[in-house]
């Protein structure tokens, strides 16, 4: 399903630097989540370039193993999914409604993974940024759990339960997955998503709107994220911030001219003369708007 058969696991598994036990179980689940996470940026600069974003497993390896890029979530699952299921995973896709960019009901453009362990369903996400999970998240409704510090929980919408209401349910549906993040001022959503299985051609569907429709949010500007155990990064546009596991936050803006030494320094993502050069262009163009 996911071309794990195509896949250079060893390959993988150096780039992410995991060296330990592999096994279809909950524990090499976990390991290898987590160093593919604190291992691979979340990064749409080939979006920004205007370059078209690949799915296939070769592709896929060429970037983000091969050149030690990153990329953004149906690179990243996919290429985890890859991985999963060539160590022998029960791997579906889901699709999911962002949710941190307030009540407006936004499209489905959020790709990210159920995998089954002994019957039981966990949420993997490797490509949702600095906000998202270092680890799997029980696919259970009301379970939480703790990662470093960083407190996630799943939940099922229904009528009637805290905090929602029927506007809410009814633009989506009854039973409806949220996946939330526990913040210094409380619990935030974070994404929604139904429990239907998506396929790596669904994946195609939605990242050919994020790569080229001119409402997508990754057109025209930069965007970088890395999701650390002690402080996450987010880069956006000209705007760094930096927020750590106590709720500090620090923000700076990032001219054109440092862009590079940033994404390099702060994220791990080297660059060729070309792609820099076409970024530093791109970052110019924002900064001409505003």
């Amino acid at each position: 399903m996911w071309g794990g058969e195509e896949l250079d696991l060893d390959a993988y598994l150096a780039r992410i630097g995991y060296s330990g036990e592999i096994a279809a179980d909950l524990a090499t689940l976990r390991a290898v989540h987590r160093a593919h996470v604190e291992s691979v940026p979340f990064e749409n600069l080939d979006v920004a370039l205007g370059r078209r974003v690949p799915l296939d497993v070769k592709s896929l390896q060429a970037k983000l193993v091969g050149r030690r890029r990153g990329g953004y979530c149906y690179e990243q699952n996919s290429l985890l999914a890859a991985a999963l299921e060539r160590i022998g995973f029960a791997v579906a896709g889901r699709g999911a409604r962002n949710r941190t960019r307030g009540d407006a009901l936004t499209p489905i453009t959020h790709a990210l993974l159920v995998v089954t362990v002994d019957g039981q369903p966990w949420l993997a996400d490797a490509g949702f940024g600095w906000q998202g999970p270092l680890e799997p998240v029980p696919l259970t409704d009301g379970a939480r759990v703790e990662q470093d510090g960083w407190v996630f929980d799943v939940r099922v919408e229904r009528v009637g339960a805290e905090g929602v209401g029927v506007d809410r349910v009814g633009a989506e549906a009854e039973g409806v997955h949220v996946l939330r993040a526990l913040r210094p001022e409380g619990w935030t959503d974070l994404y929604s998503f139904a429990p239907h299985a998506l396929y790596p051609v669904d994946f195609e569907l939605m990242n050919h709107y994020s790569s080229s429709h001119p409402r997508s949010r990754f057109i025209g500007q930069v965007v970088a994220h890395r999701p650390g155990a002690v402080v996450r990064r987010a880069l956006v546009r000209d705007g760094l911030t930096s927020v750590g596991v106590d709720g500090a936050r620090e923000e700076r803006r990032v001219g054109p001219d440092e862009l590079t030494d940033v994404l390099a320094e702060e994220f791990g993502i080297e660059l060729d003369d070309e792609e820099a050069a076409g970024l530093v262009r791109v970052q110019r163009a924002y900064s001409a708007e505003v």
